[in-house]
């Protein structure tokens, strides 16, 4: 079968919504790279300066550029979890093909990940590397209600008939059949639903901006690009539970007035996405997408497009610049996206975990999903549980459980002979969490309390085994390489940080203290998003819980 040839691929994306990053995506397909020729045809094709398309272009980490390191090279992780399961051992392994590192992949319960082209591969060496088996949600051993993972066990609930069978769009026909879209927003504010990736902003809340702001078209955005080590929950739901999503950005269309709507999935989920275009095909043959969707006057298109691989576009704006085809700088705020997001427009951007509770929150009451949560705080927050533990996973915990209980009573403890040293919160940016510290309740205001945050509900652990110092090396040079560089002081900050870890800066340790300190307030006061303010703390809290290991390498 002939390839297409490049007008073809041209023309079959060009008058399509949000147009570059599929069409980079079709010629990378096809010819294994990003030729120069393709480049210089593609920016007068959308109207984009070639200097402006060849920066967008190079900043993502998958694209190839060369022909003689295509996209089907090997990319190995050698994120926090899979360094210590021989992710660098096996990269030196699989030089000889060409093989490069690449950040975390987002499958910190099966190290070690291997991206060839569109395949995924798992395994600590060449030898052993195999298809990861589906992996569905850990069990929840505390017999806590869950939302979310309620029925993803169930068989085929990945597909529309299993996911009818078990409550599926039962929302969305309450919202179309008995309720306005402002007793929507009423019903999801009053539930206490909150942003589930990491900034934890009101979903209610956002989405009466987005409905009350001036403005046609309205758009829907599903983050899905969840970039930040140690997290993995989206890419369970999207691959067990991808109607839940779609129907979760369809009840938040209604709710907002939206016409159409984007998943932007990281590049690393190359399966999620066939598993979501095939959910999408069937809700549209099923007549849950399109015009009149069942027999309403609502209508509503979702278009899946995949991200290139750039930390950064995780941060919604810079996802949204990177929809729009420009260089996915973080933009400044205000305006914000609610009034001018995606094209200029209202735009609600929510989270995988968020929309996947929309549906079951819109079956039942408010108070249904504020009763979840042990203590005040409504509702249950999954938690991507990886490293030093028997039982890694993804983990519907209620808001107040112990962290104890999970990493004990849940996950097994650490492994046999061994104690916890630290654990990480929220991914990389929360820093770590040790000691006392340790005994602490899985919510904000509990993991606050102790100089951290929650936020997406990635949890690394290490045990006693772990260099802490190299740990931390690790997390803020990965943060110096994700740097978007717009903004000083995080580009200089965690350049600066990585290197005062390499043994750099005063000799003196009070002045090398202070100097640590002094950059970290710089960068958390001024940078220009949360990457800058939140890499920073990492180092703190090395400093703060691992003293001797400070002094012992400086």
């Amino acid at each position: 079968m002939s390839l297409p040839a490049d007008q073809e691929l041209i023309e079959q994306w060009r008058g399509e919504p949000a147009p570059l990053l599929p069409l980079l995506h079709a010629f990378h397909d096809r010819d294994g790279y990003l030729s120069d020729h393709a480049l210089r045809l593609i920016a007068p094709a959308l109207g984009i300066p070639l200097a402006d398309l060849y920066g967008t272009v190079t900043f993502y980490h998958h694209f190839a550029r060369d022909p003689r390191r295509t996209q089907d090279a090997p990319r190995v992780c050698t994120g926090p979890v899979c360094r210590l399961h021989g992710g660098e051992e096996l990269l030196a392994a699989l030089a000889h093909e060409g093989a490069t590192a690449m950040p975390c992949a987002g499958r910190c319960d099966d190290p070690v990940p291997v991206l060839r082209g569109h395949e995924v591969l798992i395994g600590a060496s060449p030898a052993t590397m195999t298809a990861p088996p589906p992996r569905l949600p850990s069990p929840n051993p505390g017999g806590r209600e869950e939302c979310i993972f309620a029925e993803i066990r169930t068989p085929d609930r990945a597909t529309l008939a299993g996911y009818e069978r078990t409550g599926g769009y039962a929302g969305l026909t309450r919202a179309l059949d008995e309720m306005t879209p402002q007793a929507v927003i009423r019903h999801v504010r009053e539930s206490g639903l909150a942003g589930r990736g990491g900034a934890g902003f009101p979903t209610g809340v956002k989405w009466r901006a987005v409905a009350d702001a001036e403005g046609q078209p309205k758009y829907v955005i599903c983050n899905a690009d969840e970039g930040e080590p140690g997290c993995f929950k989206d890419r369970v739901i999207l691959d067990f539970d991808p109607h839940a999503v779609i129907e979760g950005m369809l009840i938040a269309a209604y709710a907002t007035g939206a016409r159409a709507g984007f998943i932007y999935l990281r590049y690393e989920y190359p399966q999620s996405q066939v598993i979501l275009e095939r959910a999408i095909e069937e809700a549209y043959a099923a007549g849950y997408l399109g015009e009149h969707i069942l027999d309403s006057g609502f209508h509503f298109d979702i278009y899946i497009r995949r991200g290139a691989g750039a930390y950064i576009c995780g941060e919604e704006t810079a996802l949204l610049n990177s929809l729009e085809g420009k260089h996915p700088f973080p933009r400044n705020r205000p305006p914000y996206p609610v009034t001018h997001g995606f094209e200029g427009k209202p735009t609600a951007v929510n989270n995988v975990e968020t929309l996947a509770a929309v549906p079951q929150i819109l079956r039942r009451e408010p108070s249904w999903y504020q009763n979840l949560g042990l203590g005040d705080i409504a509702g249950t927050k999954i938690i991507s549980l990886s490293g030093d533990v028997q039982r890694p996973g993804n983990y519907e915990v209620p808001f107040g459980l112990p962290l104890q209980t999970l990493l004990y009573d849940w996950a097994g403890g650490p492994l046999p002979g061994r104690t916890i040293q630290a654990a990480t919160m929220a991914g990389l940016s929360g820093g770590f969490l040790a000691g006392d510290d340790l005994d602490v309740t899985l919510d904000e205001p509990g993991v606050r309390s102790k100089g951290s945050f929650l936020g997406a509900g990635g949890i690394m652990v290490f045990d006693d085994r772990r260099d802490m110092r190299a740990v931390t090396h690790n997390a803020i040079a990965f943060f110096a390489h994700e740097s978007c560089g717009k903004c000083f002081p995080c580009r200089i900050g965690t350049q600066r940080l990585t290197e005062r870890l390499n043994g750099g800066g005063p000799a003196d340790a009070a002045a090398w203290h202070a100097e640590v300190a002094d950059i970290a307030f710089t960068m958390k006061e001024t940078s220009a998003c949360g990457l800058g303010m939140a890499a920073p703390a990492v180092v703190e809290s090395f400093v703060r819980y691992f003293p001797d290991q400070v002094a012992g390498k400086r």
